[in-house]
């Protein structure tokens, strides 16, 4: 009856451990999302005012141009905004960890909005969405942005719920909100880049790049411009 008694008493124990061991997870997972969405969402505060800063300064330029009624003045004048406004551009991109921030991306049904980051690496996918391919964002093309699928929902992970007819927003660093309806979705392998330089017919393309839950493939989204397919 001892025996039994240990062997049971060990069982709890291993037990409660795996219980707590579990939770423990979960409730870190909960925290380390709710860390990266926060981090996030700072990113994008901080670009939109960059983009804030671009619209008022152009507008400022714009407003000056239509008091010159000279010729030589407007020219003058242009080629005096075309410098400082390059230059007030430079100095307004805004930066998450280093990286520079070329727009946001919003999909409303499965509550992302996330920075878009400029290049793809390690750092940046563990920190937000980015570019890995493509003319840019809102630019005339296909421009593919990769997000990792994690546990704790943050980026792409939630992908696979969405479906053709949904909506994904992009907003570029001039401030341009553009809103694409995906019509394409489908796994691939890991190596299949065809997407990538699909031809778009002289629409602003985007997709959407993330892995399945188990790693051994990928999901693929294909998004167009609301209106272009008509």
């Amino acid at each position: 009856m001892s025996k039994f008694s240990n062997i049971l008493t060990m069982f709890l124990v291993v037990l409660i451990v795996a219980i707590l061991g579990i939770a423990g997870y979960f409730i870190y997972d909960t925290f380390n999302s709710k860390a990266i969405n926060n981090k996030a969402q700072s990113a994008i505060d901080e670009f939109e005012k960059s983009t804030k800063k671009v619209k008022r300064n152009n507008s400022e330029n714009t407003s000056s141009n239509e008091a010159h009624t000279s010729l030589e003045d407007l020219a003058n004048l242009l080629a005096t905004n075309s410098n400082t406004s390059e230059e007030t551009n430079k100095a307004e991109k805004a930066y998450y960890e280093g990286y520079e921030i070329k727009g946001t991306i919003q999909i409303p049904k499965t509550n992302v909005n996330y920075p878009v980051l400029e290049k793809v690496n390690k750092k940046t996918l563990e920190i937000a969405v980015a570019i890995a391919y493509g003319p840019g964002l809102n630019k005339e093309g296909n421009t593919c942005i990769y997000g990792h699928n994690y546990r704790n929902g943050t980026f792409f992970s939630n992908n696979k719920k969405l479906q053709n007819g949904d909506k994904v927003l992009i907003t570029d660093q001039t401030g341009e909100t553009v809103t694409y309806i995906i019509y394409k979705i489908y796994e691939t392998d890991q190596n299949d880049a065809t997407y990538m330089t699909r031809n778009t017919d002289g629409r602003r393309e985007i997709s959407l790049q993330t892995c399945t839950d188990d790693n051994k493939a990928r999901i693929i989204i294909w998004a167009a411009e609301e209106g272009s397919m008509e």
